[in-house]
């Protein structure tokens, strides 16, 4: 059968304060009073039953994320102890349902982006499961069609086409986050795509993969798996490694026994993952200021104003552009646009100096 699962783990911490402890990214309500988490299941429902939709996520949110999904039993949602990177997120469940289902193709999304037109990506995936069902041996990717030379995502590289499917294509190499002129070159070459880190394959299929590359990871999680007792004892002891590093690019090198395709995914898609990007998902004014909540601006362009406070508190702002200012009832933050990509040191240094009720 055809199973779903969503990866919803990560602490969202460039999107600090919003994102704090006990509350992360997934399970704010960032786009249109919607969390990401509701808007990634809403993406692919009805693609599965219910009961064949997965999510892996910190095991302290298993009861919020259940309130927030209440379709999904309470089993299907799969608790980490300690995050250990995406390898072990996509296995986890991938070692649970071989238990439950030795023919389970599964598919494997995210709940950090917002992708548009959903229509485009349901078809993408149908068409992954079939190709898995008829391919077993492939491990296969989703490439979103750049169309813009992006520094901040990862890409593969399409080799040839596979026959008879001229949207899908073998992956030749995977490019971690390349800088701007190879970025540029990508882009003009038409030969790579943005490396979605999304996945649909035969259970069985990744998990031989897994075992032939990455045999500490797989003893473990065998042994979690016929044992859930043991969970929290041997998953601190998992290595700290993503699915590409560990798995998807020593196959596209020929390390394994599978091959790698990737299904063109014609979509608009932008990663949830700081303030840059949340922009994009909120109203702005005439002056390209984005806000959200109460905030009075004056002669202020191209900001990004939260306001998350309840007890009346504004943000009034004058004379300030391309500025990140986030107010919620422990923590202010403000600071250039340009750089928010250090909000994980600032937290760091916050945790250090006022201690982790503020991380």
């Amino acid at each position: 059968m055809r199973y779903v699962v969503i990866v919803a783990g990560g602490s969202g911490t460039r999107l600090w304060p919003l994102s704090r402890q006990g509350t992360p990214k997934q399970l704010l309500n960032l786009v249109n009073g919607k969390t990401l988490l509701r808007i990634a299941y809403e993406r692919i429902q009805g693609l599965v039953p219910d009961e064949q939709v997965l999510v892996c996520t910190g095991s302290e949110f298993g009861d919020a994320i259940h309130a927030e999904l209440p379709e999904i039993p309470r089993e299907n949602i799969l608790g980490e102890p300690v995050g250990r990177d995406t390898l072990n997120a996509v296995a986890f469940p991938a070692a649970v349902l071989a238990r439950r289902d030795p023919d389970a193709v599964m598919a494997s999304v995210t709940s950090d982006q917002i992708m548009n037109p959903v229509s485009t990506l349901r078809a993408a995936l149908q068409k992954a499961f079939r190709l898995a069902e008829t391919h077993a041996d492939s491990l296969i990717t989703f490439g979103v069609v750049p169309t813009t030379p992006h520094t901040g995502f990862g890409y593969l590289q399409r080799g040839p086409a596979l026959a008879g499917h001229g949207d899908v294509s073998m992956v030749a190499s995977f490019t971690e986050k390349p800088d701007r002129e190879t970025a540029e070159s990508y882009l003009a070459s038409g030969r790579y795509w943005w490396n979605s880190g999304m996945f649909v394959w035969r259970v069985a299929t990744f998990l031989d993969q897994l075992r032939q590359l990455r045999p500490d990871a797989y003893d473990i999680l065998e042994t979690i798996a016929d044992d859930p007792s043991r969970r929290d004892d041997l998953y601190p002891q998992l290595p700290k490694i993503s699915v590409d590093y560990a798995v998807m690019e020593p196959v596209s090198r020929g390390e394994g026994t599978a091959q790698v395709l990737a299904v063109r995914l014609p979509i608009t898609w932008h990663d949830v993952g700081g303030f840059e990007a949340l922009s994009t998902q909120l109203p702005r004014d005439h002056a390209g200021n984005a806000t959200t909540g109460h905030s009075v601006l004056v002669d202020s362009s191209d900001n990004v104003v939260i306001n998350t406070d309840e007890d009346g508190r504004v943000v009034a702002v004058v004379g300030l552009s391309g500025t990140v200012i986030v107010q919620t009832p422990q923590v202010t933050l403000v600071c250039p646009m340009s750089e928010a990509e250090r909000i994980k040191e600032l937290v760091a240094e916050v945790t250090e100096r006022m201690g982790t009720s503020y991380a």
